[in-house]
């Protein structure tokens, strides 16, 4: 199995899901978008799983700076684009497991994943 999980390190959700996996046992790599930059097959992989507007964090400052132009005409190339210049857009964490993507963090969702 491998689970690969995707973030900010100091991002407050991450550090519940990084608590979570470390607890239950569950063996994972970390990809920092600060330091590693976006991977852009596993975000293309996840907006095709869920759409961009699931991926893209629409709530956050990132969303809220970027010009109304872009917002408006967002897609999923545009979620990309946007997504390579601004990692902080994506929802945190994204985990990949196997072929499968998530996106957030929830512990009841965690405990189906992993049982």
């Amino acid at each position: 199995m491998s689970i690969t999980i995707y973030g900010i390190k100091n991002c407050d959700t991450m550090k519940k899901a990084f608590r979570w996996l470390d607890e239950n046992g569950v063996s994972y790599d970390f990809h920092d978008y600060k330091k590693q930059g976006i991977d852009t097959a596993i975000l293309k992989k996840a907006i095709d799983a869920h759409g961009w507007d699931t991926v893209i964090n629409r709530r956050g400052t990132t969303w809220r700076q970027l010009p109304d132009d872009v917002k408006n005409n967002m897609d999923a190339a545009g979620a990309l684009n946007t997504a390579n210049k601004n990692p902080s857009i994506i929802k945190r964490p994204l985990l990949a497991k196997d072929d499968e993507m998530h996106i957030g963090f929830q512990e009841d969702a965690y405990k189906k994943i992993f049982t």
